[in-house]
């Protein structure tokens, strides 16, 4: 069997393992942090349109029920709302690429992943429950750059990565199609917009599918 043969083939059997154990693990405390990093992301996601578009992030909360808040006036509203379900997306093809790209560095990447979400904590988020998770998981990510094989933190990069973009798929699905009564993201642009709620879902969760399709052909091209 050919080298690449055989790492395409590692590739799939470790992806598979991936899903096997988030499927039995998803409401377990270890995938639990996972969730609520993907929550913070989502809130950072708002904050940083409204700041691209003219408006501030004022506070950010973060709730041990996987909920979120992030107060960030001004700005351009339509691109503020549509930014928390489609940034944690794009956070996660942001990590997996890095993961990617990073090789032997990889313990760098982290560690500047984990700096990052302690700057965004101290500097933005208000919530009790925000500010220990975000230090925690901040502070963690640093002691495992430093003590991790650059192959492990690699694998770590693309754990969070894979993990960001699932979560926002399984998101919409829950706070948009399943249940779209709710002040969600989209409830508060169908408001905006006039069009559905449903249909907001429709067209994120299409592009959430379209984009994740399209990073594991990379990753596995890439294998």
């Amino acid at each position: 069997m050919k080298a690449s043969t055989k790492r395409k083939a590692r590739f799939l059997a470790g992806f598979a393992l991936y899903f096997v154990a988030l499927w039995f693990l998803w409401d377990t405390p270890v995938i639990y942090p996972l969730k609520v990093f993907v929550v913070f992301l989502h809130e950072i996601s708002h904050g940083l349109a409204a700041i691209a578009t003219g408006g501030s992030i004022q506070r950010i909360e973060l709730s041990p029920r996987l909920g979120g808040l992030c107060y960030c006036p001004g700005g351009n509203a339509f691109l503020t709302l549509s930014a928390g379900y489609l940034g944690s997306l794009a956070w996660g093809g942001v990590i997996l690429e890095a993961g990617h790209r990073a090789g032997r560095h990889a313990g760098r990447v982290v560690q500047g992943l984990g700096a990052l979400v302690l700057l965004i904590s101290i500097l933005f988020v208000r919530s009790a429950f925000g500010i220990v998770f975000g230090l925690l998981f901040g502070l963690a990510l640093i002691l495992a750059a430093g003590r991790l094989s650059p192959a492990v933190n690699r694998g770590l990069l693309y754990v969070l990565g894979l993990t960001s973009a699932l979560y926002a798929i399984l998101d919409i699905k829950s706070d948009v199609l399943d249940r779209p009564h709710l002040p969600s993201d989209a409830h508060m642009l169908a408001e905006l917009t006039g069009v559905p709620t449903v249909v907001w879902g429709l067209i994120w969760i299409g592009l959430a599918l379209v984009v994740s399709t399209l990073l594991f052909l990379r990753a596995f091209r890439s294998a």
